[in-house]
């Protein structure tokens, strides 16, 4: 048994904000330490001052992969099978580190 619960790295694009949020909240529930994006570019950000900017993304793109390094594996939120860029790159990076991965829906 191991001596600390197991550690999960959710990934996906961040317009899947209500499906990562229940499968954290599922994985939680469950007893897993959960990591995952905690900023969503809002619908409502798009028109006002407080857009997420292209230096806040790179910064928050390189803290994911830290995410990825302090996790046993990781959780690809994917409906409709859907992988953008970013989260192949994140995927990629899991698979070179030795990280398993998941998908919640087939690719």
């Amino acid at each position: 048994m191991p001596d600390r619960p197991e550690i999960v790295c959710i990934c996906g694009s961040t317009r899947f904000m209500e499906e990562m949020l229940a499968a954290n909240r599922d994985l939680t529930l469950a007893g897993v330490i959960v990591v995952a994006p905690a900023v969503f570019g809002r619908p409502e950000d798009r028109e006002t001052d407080e857009k997420i900017t292209d230096e806040q993304k790179t910064a928050l793109g390189a803290l994911h992969l830290r995410k990825i390094d302090l996790a046993d594996r990781v959780l690809v939120i994917n409906p409709g099978g859907y992988i953008g860029e970013s989260t192949r790159r994140e995927i990629a990076y899991a698979h070179a580190t030795g990280k398993p991965v998941s998908f919640t829906d087939p690719v």
